[in-house]
């Protein structure tokens, strides 16, 4: 006579089902982002429930300055329009360098993200540095690189990305820091949103310190190489 389900595996069955639920409802969000502008994040929420305005005006990619594509692009992952949403190199080399940081004490943290594993985690994950949200961030990677593409992905990363508390997005950013469109960047403009954007609620786009202006100057002439180079090419054609 057959036996009955063990007690262990009646258990695991409700687990089971919320796990491949929650996959589901997850690739689900990833086709409908596909087309539909994103509802605020995860982020917004939480700086909205902190006390934080909230300032997030979507904009098309064709309406935002193509200097900044160029400029992020310089300054987060000029491997962007190579890589498959990972870049191997900047991971092993953040690894190396956050090793000789801890050996240091000085306790600094340098990321080896790609622009499509912030866009992942920006648009429908939690802050934090868990591995729980790490490893759904790299599932989300690689469905917004195969669903998404290249542009779609450029697009939401400009529009979900935080600029200054309570600013999201280009052109919420471009208004606050510029007063002027997004679409209207000049080239040390958009140098300097992308110089903040590892610490956008530290550093002052509009009256940079020292930091920044370096930083700025730094990526300004980086665009000269992306532009040359094609390194934006899936973006802006």
């Amino acid at each position: 006579m057959a036996s009955e389900t063990s007690p262990g595996r009646r258990r695991r069955r409700p687990l089971l089902t919320l796990f491949l639920l929650l996959i589901l409802l997850g690739l689900g969000s990833v086709v409908i982002q596909r087309w539909v502008a994103p509802p605020i994040t995860f982020l917004m929420v939480s700086r909205v429930v902190g006390g934080e305005g909230l300032a997030y005006r979507w904009r098309s990619l064709d309406a935002i300055s193509p200097r900044l594509v160029q400029a992020v692009i310089a300054s987060e992952d000029s491997t962007f329009c190579s890589h498959s949403g990972f870049d191997m190199k900047a991971i092993e080399r953040a690894l190396k360098a956050n090793a000789r940081a801890e050996k240091r004490g000085s306790g600094r943290i340098r990321g080896g993200s790609t622009i499509s594993q912030q866009t992942a985690k920006n648009a429908f994950l939690w802050p934090g540095r868990d591995w729980i949200r790490k490893a759904m961030e790299a599932g989300y990677t690689v469905a917004i690189e195969a669903v998404w593409g290249k542009r779609r992905i450029m697009e939401v990363y400009l529009n979900v990305a935080e600029w200054a508390p309570g600013v999201y997005g280009a052109e919420a950013a471009a208004r606050h820091w510029f007063g002027k469109s997004a679409a209207d960047l000049s080239p040390r403009e958009a140098a300097r949103l992308a110089a903040i954007l590892p610490s956008p609620r530290r550093y002052n786009a509009s009256a940079p310190g020292p930091y920044v202006r370096r930083r700025a100057s730094r990526i300004q002439a980086a665009m000269g190489t992306v532009r040359e180079q094609g390194l934006a090419a899936c973006v802006l054609g």
